[in-house]
């Protein structure tokens, strides 16, 4: 990892626990709801979607204090899909980030009313920030609603569930991927740059890299699954092949997702030379997105 990656996650991770830490702690709601949100909340990750949104802001050279709120409702909306995938209806996992999941230690109805809890928080504290336009709080409620829900996340988990026991092309794959994880990794960028009401043509950059990124992050997942152990990874290493999932290595072979990263981490960076973003920290992260080994 790069000084000036380094640097930035030092200074700006901090925040973003403490920011959720607090919006926890201040609402009106029954004290077992709250532990189990802040639980899998709290319960440390990569942090690489809120970060992103204030990348973007940072790179764009514009500060806005509601910057770090926005960034923290989407690793709320991140934390909420995680619990869920987590269920023994969904992956049936008990590992996440090196702990017991959710419904492990609180059980399923709390883990199911948590996650609930997270993404309704989430959109109502966008609506109720100070230092955004309206018309910037409606456009990104607007733009979160559509990368969480059926065109988007959950429409990408149903394609995944659906997609179980079969033999999926590369396409469908990706239509998977763009939708599951894509989305809401997508949406983290854009969000940077609705935050800095930036320009039609970096706002077009931003979307490209952020969907040959958001493949990128799946791929290296994918990877990392055979590569990584449990340790590393804080989850179950290696369940994907158990479960004869459809993977990027599975209809690829190992080498030939390794390309398929390459690949879309070119293209990503592509995107950011048409308007001059691609020697900072877009690119950082988009190295350690496609390096990371956990």
């Amino acid at each position: 990892m790069s000084n000036l990656l380094t640097s930035f996650i030092q200074t700006n991770q901090p925040s973003i626990e403490q920011q959720m830490d607090v919006i926890i702690k201040e609402i009106k709601a029954p004290v077992q709801l709250k532990e189990a949100m802040a639980y899998s909340l709290l319960a440390g990750g990569k942090r690489i979607r809120p970060l992103y949104t204030l990348a973007v802001l940072e790179e764009l050279q514009v500060k806005n204090e509601d910057a770090i709120s926005v960034a923290s409702t989407i690793e709320m909306i991140h934390t909420y899909s995680l619990i869920h995938d987590d269920l023994p209806s969904m992956d049936d996992d008990d590992l996440r980030r090196g702990k017991p999941t959710n419904h492990v230690v609180f059980g399923e109805a709390l883990a199911i009313l948590a996650g609930d809890a997270l993404v309704t928080l989430a959109l109502g504290i966008i609506a109720r920030l100070e230092n955004l336009t309206a018309d910037q709080k409606i456009l990104l409620i607007d733009k979160l609603s559509y990368a969480a829900g059926a065109e988007g996340m959950v429409g990408g988990q149903v394609l995944d569930i659906l997609g179980e026991g079969k033999s999926l092309t590369l396409e469908q794959l990706e239509e998977v991927h763009v939708n599951k994880t894509g989305a809401l990794l997508s949406y983290s960028i854009l969000a940077g740059g609705i935050i800095a009401k930036a320009s039609e043509d970096v706002m077009n950059a931003l979307q490209k890299y952020a969907f040959h990124i958001g493949l990128a992050f799946q791929i290296q997942d994918d990877i990392l699954d055979i590569e990584g152990t449990s340790e590393q990874l804080g989850k179950t290493a290696g369940k994907d092949v158990l479960s004869e999932k459809n993977t990027y290595p599975s209809i690829l072979t190992l080498e030939g997702a390794k390309e398929q990263l390459q690949k879309q981490y070119d293209l990503a960076i592509e995107a950011l030379k048409v308007v001059n973003l691609h020697e900072g920290l877009l690119v950082e992260i988009a190295n350690y997105i496609t390096k990371r080994t956990k």
